[in-house]
């Protein structure tokens, strides 16, 4: 696992007012990619020191959030259980069949009940007796994930004047607003639909009601799993100019909104804005062959 992600800048998105660089959590493991092993971190250490047997979890079918979490466990010496949401007999997905090479249970919850039966299982008062099964919530969402995804920040992101990240559960940005300075501007990007509790669900997580964040809502695409034309195009141009891979629900929503923003002039003149490249490219997999360059 290499700890110390690379900071590299982004001419094809830059201007002479405004220097865009990305921080490249994509590259710190093939598997455990991204922000996945910031949010997983301490959930895998306390459940280590519980003494758990087997770590469970919620995603999709196309869930980086499932997949990183049966690579980590199987180095943890933990059983991991997934589920998912989808019904029994549907196609497995190569995201799931992924996570079933790393030893993974996987089990169905189906489309319209997941929510319903996820809020069951996670209860403490409907857990199995005892701590053999350690559960995290779906996509790693709460304290001990937020405090994860706090360590992504290190001296070197400090230096920047706005934080910029994808949003989807909003455990990510918490931590980033937790570990960020008074003086920096945390901005995220939704990628979910008429997201209503969104931020209710972020606040849970910030421990300092005096730092203040933003969400832009305007660049979701159409929604959590929604692409278009114009997305897949850009994806492939930032790949020719760039060589950074980016995935259809996170990365390239944020990486497309902040080219519109630096062209409506959104952020201070001369300042230096760090994209947060949240890893996990499961998603692609959901295309056919050949649509995409990389």
């Amino acid at each position: 696992m290499n700890q110390k992600p690379s900071i590299t800048s982004i001419p094809y998105l830059s201007n002479q007012f405004t220097k865009i660089d990305i921080l490249r959590l994509d590259a710190i493991h093939p598997i455990v990619s991204g922000n996945k092993w910031y949010k997983l971190r301490y959930y895998i250490q306390e459940a280590v020191h519980k003494q758990a047997t087997t770590i469970a979890s919620f995603g999709g079918p196309y869930s980086n959030h499932l997949v990183a979490l049966a690579f980590a466990a199987k180095e943890a010496n933990l059983k991991s259980i997934g589920y998912v949401r989808s019904n029994e007999g549907e196609p497995i997905t190569p995201t799931l069949q992924e996570a079933l090479n790393y030893g993974m249970e996987l089990k169905f919850l189906g489309r319209s009940t997941f929510q319903e039966k996820k809020t069951l299982l996670i209860h403490p008062k409907n857990k199995n007796e005892g701590n053999a099964i350690y559960y995290i919530n779906e996509g790693g969402y709460g304290v001990l994930g937020a405090q994860g995804a706090a360590t992504i920040m290190s001296e070197a992101t400090f230096s920047y004047d706005y934080i910029v990240c994808a949003v989807g559960t909003g455990t990510m940005i918490a931590g980033l607003i937790n570990a960020s300075k008074p003086s920096q501007k945390i901005i995220g990007i939704t990628v979910l639909k008429n997201e209503g509790t969104i931020y209710e669900e972020i606040n849970q997580l910030v421990e300092a009601s005096n730092k203040p964040f933003t969400l832009l809502h305007k660049f979701d695409q159409g929604g959590y799993a929604k692409t278009s034309l114009a997305q897949i195009e850009f994806m492939n141009e930032l790949w020719d100019f760039a060589q950074i891979p980016t995935d259809i629900v996170y990365t390239s929503k944020v990486l497309m909104a902040v080219k519109e923003l630096v062209k409506e002039n959104y952020f201070t003149s001369n300042s230096k804005v760090l994209v947060i490249h949240s890893g996990g490219l499961q998603g692609n997999r959901s295309l056919s062959k050949g649509v995409l360059k990389f």
